[in-house]
């Protein structure tokens, strides 16, 4: 395996409700399991498998998205993934807040960003995502979907409030089997996770004015990365990048896509 060159300057993008008193001398993540569990969404045919299709099949019917996607989507109870006075909300497609000024993306974003991953060579060659680097675990939900599709996943957040919030969701979630067990990790996606890749496959739910380096080189030849990039006199696009290896030379295919609007991508942890 050849190790990639340095990412070439000219593909740089120039271009809630009250809940019982918890108890002070509880340990503070006992106390935020709690308040997860009463503020459990439940009732309202939430739990019915029938309301995730009727999602999905407002998806299919725009006829633009990759089937295994929406069939992972299907199996994902969305509404387990936001607050409570939210959940009501949960199977339409929208964004939501998700706290710490962070928000659950739409439905069919997420569809789409998986999409693009599934259609890279390796993935349609392997049939799955391989192994899955997930920049942003935000509450978890996207995470949970790409298990479905994947054989590992790493999720990185950088804001430890999130990351505990998506290891209950995803503790009390139920996932159909076959399934990857997403490996949730606190620190700064920007340098990636170099111990448990390299990746077949990244994922970003934030944006920069590049791509960090250290994505570039834990991407295995092959792979696919896809995240939200500036882009010279267009804003933020999504922004496909394939590690391609010709002659035992590895060279980066950039491809541009829609116009999003993602939150910045941010280093350090909180």
């Amino acid at each position: 395996m050849t190790t990639p060159k340095r990412f070439p300057a000219s593909l740089k993008s120039a271009v809630s409700p009250q809940r019982e008193l918890l108890m002070p001398q509880r340990h503070l993540r006992q106390a935020t399991a709690d308040a997860a569990r009463l503020a459990r969404p439940s009732g309202t045919g939430l739990d019915s498998g029938a309301v995730r299709e009727r999602m999905v099949a407002r998806l299919r019917a725009e006829g633009k998205f990759n089937e295994r996607v929406l069939a992972a989507m299907a199996a994902v109870p969305r509404h387990e993934f936001v607050d409570s006075a939210l959940a009501a909300q949960a199977y339409e497609d929208t964004a939501l807040p998700i706290g710490h000024g962070q928000t659950i993306s739409k439905p069919s974003v997420v569809a789409h960003m998986l999409g693009l991953l599934m259609a890279g060579a390796g993935a349609r060659q392997r049939g799955t995502l391989g192994r899955v680097l997930e920049i942003g675990t935000g509450c978890g939900y996207q995470a949970a979907v790409i298990a479905l599709l994947a054989r590992h996943v790493t999720s990185i957040e950088r804001l430890q409030g999130l990351h505990d919030k998506a290891r209950l969701h995803l503790q009390r979630v139920v996932l159909p089997k076959p399934h990857a067990t997403p490996r949730l990790v606190w620190g700064d996606g920007r340098v990636g996770h170099a111990a448990s890749g390299p990746f077949d496959s990244i994922i970003a739910a934030a944006g920069g004015e590049d791509i960090p380096q250290a994505w570039l080189e834990q991407l295995a030849p092959g792979g696919r990365l896809v995240a939200p990039t500036a882009a010279s006199g267009r804003g933020q696009v999504l922004v496909v990048l394939d590690h391609v290896v010709e002659g035992g030379v590895g060279r980066w295919v950039r491809s541009e896509h829609e116009a999003v609007l993602f939150v910045p991508l941010k280093s350090g942890v909180v």
